[in-house]
């Protein structure tokens, strides 16, 4: 059944739209870079010293594309959140975000913090799915907010497949 809302006006006040836009992309990046807190020296120490395969990225690569995932997710949030929290489907889809979010940041925690290739290819085995489940929440509510999610899902189906291989090169 295809849902009208999705063309419906908001149904949820926002007197300051720029505002809670803002807050929620700052909110998404504080989150992301969360990571780091649980990384410890894994990504300047540890993760220099592995065998890489030939598609690993330069470093100075990972910075700009997770921070611009991560303004991706808070605009995306922002889009299914206006919809308004009387809605289930709203609830259901914010729930699913943040629960994708917390395993996003345990990836960083396992693969780096932990140094364990094997447990970060598990995790981010179970944040591929749960970015999946979101897309589909978030597409129940406004698709423009799934669309906004789809290079995320790209940049972690590469960060899995790249996890993959230091896993086996390893």
């Amino acid at each position: 059944m295809a849902n009208s809302s999705r063309l419906s006006p908001v149904s949820f006040p926002d007197r300051r739209p720029k505002l809670s836009l803002a807050l929620s992309v700052l909110v998404c990046e504080l989150v992301g870079a969360s990571g780091a807190l649980v990384s410890g020296s894994g990504v300047s120490v540890w993760y220099p010293s592995l065998v890489k395969p030939a598609f690993n990225p330069p470093a100075w690569v990972f910075g700009p594309v997770w921070t611009a995932l991560f303004a991706l997710l808070g605009v995306a949030a922002w889009l299914v959140w206006r919809a308004g929290l009387d809605r289930r489907a709203v609830r259901v889809a914010l729930a699913l975000f943040a629960a994708q979010y917390v395993v996003q940041v345990a990836w960083s925690g396992v693969f780096f913090g932990l140094r364990n290739p094997l447990g970060g290819l598990v995790v981010i085995a179970v944040l591929w799915a749960g970015i999946v489940a979101t897309v589909v929440a978030f597409d129940r509510v406004d698709r423009r907010a799934a669309l906004l999610l789809v290079p995320y899902l790209a940049w972690v189906t590469f960060a899995a497949a790249l996890n993959y291989e230091l896993w086996r090169l390893n």
